[in-house]
């Protein structure tokens, strides 16, 4: 378990600084919530469940959403350590679509972050149960007053997430993944057009990022304008994400990402790689960073970590 981070961050620190910061942060917060004991209004945790739901949470991973909402917050004056526990929602809920993701019934992958998957090192039955608590639990986590003292906020909270978790968010762009493979139907996959692509990425990768950012604005009692140009950060943000995933793919290697690579082309994903090419791929990467970076044009210097934020999720090796 990583120890409690010192200090917060600083405005004059840098983007790896405050990264390292949260990454921190949040594995002792999780760490925490993903306790032995069990919590008030709780009988018992089961030790295989909670052991599983350990292994597809802790111990790696950016943490770039929960840092994203940690740093939105902080633009209206949100203490990064008053942003944690709905930044840790939103890992419980992209590591809870990890361990789905990896089953042999969606993604089929052995490894993640450099380790076995959570249904290789415990088996699937298990994986799927983590799978449903860590989603579960997220909300209980935002349901506490712990995490904000307004209702509203925390109700707010939960829509935002929630919506962006579900069928027109990032569940729903996994079935339209799946479709897309051609698990159903024929068997072939589809030829989706370039459309089609950009939905399907924005559902199942970029509104989870994208709520990332509006929980910080949520937590920051932005403006409508102010949140307006942050949901366009949000999703360019998210969609130039996708983007350097599916390169990745086709340049890093498996130790560089923890994980099997080339795998979306053997099983005829669309992705914007296929559809645009190689080259004309990481120009649009480029071009959603800069997007991202101008939807906060009515921000001053105050925004400059958004938007290194934006510029590393384009130019990551990782």
């Amino acid at each position: 378990m990583s120890s409690a981070p010192t200090r917060a961050p600083e405005a004059a620190d840098g983007l790896a600084a405050r990264l390292g910061w949260t990454a921190d942060a949040i594995e002792t917060l999780l760490a925490g919530l993903l306790a032995e004991s069990p919590r008030k209004g709780e009988i018992a945790r089961p030790a295989r469940l909670l052991a599983a739901m350990r292994h597809g949470a802790l111990g790696g991973g950016k943490r770039l959403r929960p840092f994203l909402t940690v740093e939105t917050a902080r633009l209206f004056g949100v203490a990064p350590a008053d942003a944690l526990r709905a930044g840790a929602a939103v890992e419980l809920v992209h590591c809870y679509s990890l361990v789905h993701d990896d089953l042999p019934a969606m993604d089929d992958d052995d490894t993640r972050r450099g380790r076995p998957t959570v249904h290789r090192a415990y088996d699937q039955a298990s994986a799927i149960l983590a799978g449903d608590t860590l989603l579960t639990y997220a909300f209980e986590v935002l349901a506490d007053p712990a995490t904000h003292p307004s209702g509203e906020i925390r109700a707010a909270l939960v829509l935002a997430l929630s919506r962006a978790a579900g069928l027109g968010g990032m569940a729903g762009g996994q079935m339209l993944d799946l479709a897309a493979e051609g698990r159903f139907g024929s068997g072939e996959p589809a030829a989706l057009s370039e459309a089609e692509i950009r939905r399907l990425q924005a559902m199942k990768t970029g509104a989870l990022l994208a709520a990332s950012v509006a929980m910080g604005a949520i937590l920051g009692g932005a403006s409508a304008a102010q949140r307006a140009s942050l949901d366009s950060y949000g999703r360019a943000l998210g969609a130039a994400f996708q983007v350097a995933d599916d390169i990745l793919d086709v340049e890093a290697s498996p130790e560089q990402l923890g994980k099997a690579t080339a795998k979306d082309q053997d099983k005829g994903k669309g992705t914007l790689v296929q559809a645009l090419g190689l080259d004309a791929a990481k120009r649009e990467r480029d071009a959603l960073s800069a997007a991202a970076v101008a939807a906060l044009s009515g921000f001053g210097p105050e925004a400059d970590i958004l938007r290194a934020a934006a510029r590393f999720a384009a130019e990551r090796a990782s």
